[in-house]
């Protein structure tokens, strides 16, 4: 039985590609770039052939041909084993049923904020909303052209998640920001106080620390 190895979402793609049908690599990524999947799944020609012989070496895919295109080089065609059809369904079904603890960028950056002035972070939150602003208008317009060509919902619900995602992130930012400028944040003193003096070491208050971390360890 194949081992479990489910970190790579571009693993899960390439097998939902030959799901359908037996395909190479190459047109395999050329459906999923066409699907539109690119915006869900990062897709890394440079790794793609990587996935591959993962995927083969696991017994997930087989290969079952070659092609030659005029002078292109040859391209071996896989197809799913059985053990491959049964990986692709309990994967897709694992993460549809169960959510898993992700790390973004932007929750680490949040947890470390105090480390930048209150106008600084007001700043470049406000700078962020911007951006958010910007990618939630080409999310809607991609969103109306595929709406404009039939595509059924079921085939776009992924681009839909990820704008309510972008609406929600945006509405967080612009309160946070409003938040910070006015001084209405919780902790909004302290965190001016640290700042106030250039020298000053940026340390957290005792019972705060207690609070997150537990009872304070006796020397």
């Amino acid at each position: 039985m194949a081992a479990r190895n489910r970190t790579n979402p571009l693993a899960l793609a390439l097998l939902m590609c030959l799901y359908e049908r037996p395909m190479h690599p190459y047109e395999a990524a050329t459906t999923l770039r066409q699907r539109g999947k690119h915006y869900s799944v990062r897709l890394n020609y440079g790794s793609l052939y990587a996935v591959v012989e993962s995927l083969e070496r696991r017994g997930l895919i087989e290969a079952v041909e070659t092609q030659r295109d005029g002078r292109l080089p040859e391209r071996t065609v896989y197809r799913l084993t059985i053990a491959g059809q049964i990986e692709a369904q309990d994967w897709l079904s694992e993460l549809v049923s169960t959510p898993v603890k992700e790390y973004p960028a932007f929750e680490a950056a949040l947890s470390f904020l105090p480390a930048l002035t209150p106008d600084q972070a007001g700043e470049l939150l406000e700078v962020r909303a911007g951006h958010l602003e910007l990618e939630i208008a080409q999310a809607e317009a991609i969103a109306e052209m595929m709406q404009k060509h039939a595509l059924p919902r079921l085939f776009r619900i992924e681009g839909e998640y990820s704008l309510e995602l972008k609406r929600t992130e945006l509405a967080f930012v612009r309160k946070l920001a409003n938040e910070i400028r006015t001084g209405s944040l919780e902790g909004s003193e302290w965190w001016q106080s640290v700042h106030e003096d250039a020298d000053d070491v940026i340390t957290y208050p005792r019972d705060w620390d207690r609070s997150i971390g537990g009872k304070e360890k006796t020397q």
